[in-house]
């Protein structure tokens, strides 16, 4: 009895001084332990992208693999996601918003033409996450898209691509002015 007064009393005091210090107390799943806690959290709605669906969620889960200032999440029923994806038969491309936020297209022309549905995807979240294409490039460059092509199906960014996505959330962070990234037309 007394162990468990002194827990309850315990646990009281440390509510209280987080509630007092403004914060709120969270538990970190034992496999977000690494994981940077200031890191943004942007969801993503992929119920638009067909055929496509599997290899969102595996580019989303490579960027969170890759940086901590961002994590990508499925949005929850109900809710607006920062990012749509949407699977046509056109090429494909990013039409970005403000930094994180935009929509993606799974464009079937390069699919069929053998491009790696994995790769596109990353590709193209890397736009919304501020990179701009590198062409032309290796296939160790992501940004490289098209350029490294077909054969090339690596959908992991290189050291200098996760560094600049670190770079623009940590100056959203400190509340740094960002370029807004532009468009990416069809045929990056």
């Amino acid at each position: 009895m007394h162990v468990r007064r002194m827990t309850g009393g315990l646990a009281a005091v440390v509510t209280m001084s987080l509630a007092l210090l403004g914060g709120q107390a969270a538990a970190v799943p034992s496999g977000e332990a690494g994981r940077s806690a200031a890191a943004r959290v942007l969801t993503y709605d992929a119920s638009g992208s067909a055929e496509f669906r599997s290899a969102v969620d595996r580019s989303a889960a490579i960027w969170n693999e890759s940086v901590d200032a961002v994590e990508l999440r499925p949005v929850a029923s109900g809710r607006r996601a920062n990012i749509r994806v949407l699977a046509d038969n056109g090429w494909p491309r990013a039409l970005p918003g403000s930094l994180g936020n935009g929509t993606v297209y799974i464009g079937r022309q390069a699919v069929n033409q053998g491009y790696s549905t994995i790769r596109i995807s990353s590709h193209e979240l890397g736009h919304i996450l501020g990179l701009p294409d590198r062409k032309p490039g290796p296939c160790s460059s992501l940004m490289s898209g098209s350029t490294a092509g077909v054969a090339c199906t690596n959908p992991y960014p290189n050291a200098a691509e996760k560094a600049e996505v670190e770079d623009n959330f940590a100056q959203v962070a400190a509340g740094q002015p960002v370029p807004a990234p532009r468009a990416v037309p069809a045929g990056d």
